[in-house]
């Protein structure tokens, strides 16, 4: 399990407080019991869908929630992307069957704090739950192993088009951070990062984050999380 980023937001001592959607019962009810071992970790609520997930958003107070990334109706990657506009302080971790980088890609750019793989182990999991409740972010080590396939050169030409500056941000947004985790990273103003972002989008021709980190693996501009700035 791969760990991207730190943050401090869940205070030590605290139980973190968990949710699961999940539309398999017996699995979400074998989480439960699994989770709730560690005096630390408590799960305050179920939910079988999205929609279910959203009604206790609206009434309980908790830390993180552990979404199925296929849910009935809405899905596990909406539901993270609509979570987050409610309440920024709820961190998602995404549990998914599926291995493949643009998904992993997808659910960061939603907001999620982490994808991990439903293969993953229970220990895994629970470190997992405890790194996304301080603000960490969490990868599964497989899946990271695919991105790294993927992410290998920046092809000439569109290393040419964008400006050192952009690359860095570009490589910032494809580790799921926002405008104002980037400009205190960068040491810029959030208006001038909200600007390399619409150079980059119109650059790439998309109209979202979330498409221009895409874009960037499709076309392998990305190399391991980071821009090959070389020329």
């Amino acid at each position: 399990m791969g760990n991207l980023n730190m943050g401090n937001e869940h205070k030590l001592g605290q139980k973190i407080n968990v949710v699961l959607v999940e539309d398999h019962r017996m699995v979400r009810e074998g989480t439960r019991e699994l989770l709730e071992q560690c005096s630390d970790i408590q799960v305050v609520g179920e939910a079988g869908s999205g929609e279910e997930a959203l009604e206790l958003l609206a009434r309980l107070s908790f830390d993180v929630m552990i979404v199925d990334i296929q849910l009935p109706g809405i899905s596990g990657i909406d539901l993270v992307r609509e979570s987050k506009k409610r309440s920024s302080q709820i961190k998602c971790l995404i549990l998914s069957a599926f291995d493949e980088y643009v998904f992993a890609v997808e659910a960061l750019g939603a907001g999620a704090h982490g994808y991990l793989l439903k293969t993953v182990g229970i220990s895994e999991l629970i470190g997992a739950v405890r790194a996304v409740a301080t603000g960490s972010t969490v990868l599964d080590d497989g899946v990271s192993k695919r991105l790294g396939k993927y992410w290998h050169q920046l092809d000439r030409h569109t290393r040419e088009e964008l400006t050192r500056r952009e690359i860095d941000v570009l490589k910032m947004l494809a580790l799921g951070n926002s405008n104002k985790e980037i400009a205190r990273d960068l040491n810029l103003g959030v208006r001038t990062v909200e600007s390399y972002v619409s150079n980059i989008l119109s650059k790439f021709a998309v109209r979202s984050r979330t498409e221009a980190v895409i874009y960037a693996i499709n076309n392998h501009l990305i190399s391991n999380g980071n821009i090959d700035n070389s020329r």
